[in-house]
């Protein structure tokens, strides 16, 4: 995707890739579905090998009302499932890509929900990772894996998923980036925003105008999706 080159060059050279390199940069969408995507397509332009993280899905059964306990839920059903607050069931990582903290695990050492991290190693019980963000960046950190439970609204049964709480972050939900600012920002608008407040968080995330980047819906199949700045699109 030319949004991904453009905010992050040379994703693809290891040695380009250092914790200043990831702690500049950010692109932002509002939907989550988008922010997965890219996020998808990210990982597969950083070098390195793949890892792959499978989640432990369980039905909370004690929750479900006596007449449906009997209609036993697929498995398959259950790690489908991709609600924001939880980690995916299928958790890819590569040493060297961005993560974000999806849950307090010790707020006074700087592991809080919405802090930004980079994987430096991965083991079956435990990643670690250097702090991207806040007072405590630079500090090598491990994130073991714990149960974590959506939202009675994110899922149509209660479940719970054992998982490491990260999720993949060279793209972020616009609403996530709040209270943050960076070099360097790539905003996607192939599918528009709620408000023009959730534009202006967007474009207010970068330190300087001339470092912004806007992906632009296409106007036809046979036109390439443009990236232009900021003063183009504001005319």
């Amino acid at each position: 995707m030319e949004l991904i080159s453009k905010v992050y060059p040379n994703l693809n050279i290891k040695e380009e890739v250092t914790q200043q390199y990831l702690e500049e940069r950010s692109i932002l969408s509002a939907r989550n579905d988008d922010v997965s995507a890219i996020n998808a397509s990210a990982i597969n332009l950083l070098l390195g090998e793949l890892y792959e993280f499978l989640a432990a899905d369980t039905l909370i059964e004690e929750d479900i009302e006596v007449e449906n306990r009997g209609n036993r839920i697929a498995s398959e059903n259950l790690n489908s499932l991709d609600p924001p607050s939880l980690p995916p069931f299928n958790l890819q990582l590569k040493i060297g890509c961005p993560i974000m903290l999806l849950r307090n695990l010790q707020p006074r050492d700087g592991l809080c929900n919405g802090t930004h991290l980079m994987v430096v190693n991965c083991a079956t019980r435990v990643i670690e990772a250097i702090i991207l963000n806040g007072s405590h960046a630079g500090d090598l950190v491990f994130i073991p894996r714990i149960s974590l439970i959506p939202t009675v609204t994110e899922t149509p049964f209660p479940m719970s998923r054992r998982q490491f709480p990260v999720r993949l972050a060279f793209a972020m939900t616009i609403n996530k980036s709040q209270g943050q600012s960076v070099k360097y920002v790539g905003i996607d608008l192939r599918n528009p925003v709620f408000s023009h407040g959730q534009l202006y968080v967007a474009f207010s995330r970068c330190t300087s105008s001339d470092r912004i980047s806007v992906l632009l819906p296409k106007d036809d199949d046979n036109i390439t999706t443009n990236v232009v700045y900021p003063e183009v699109l504001l005319g």
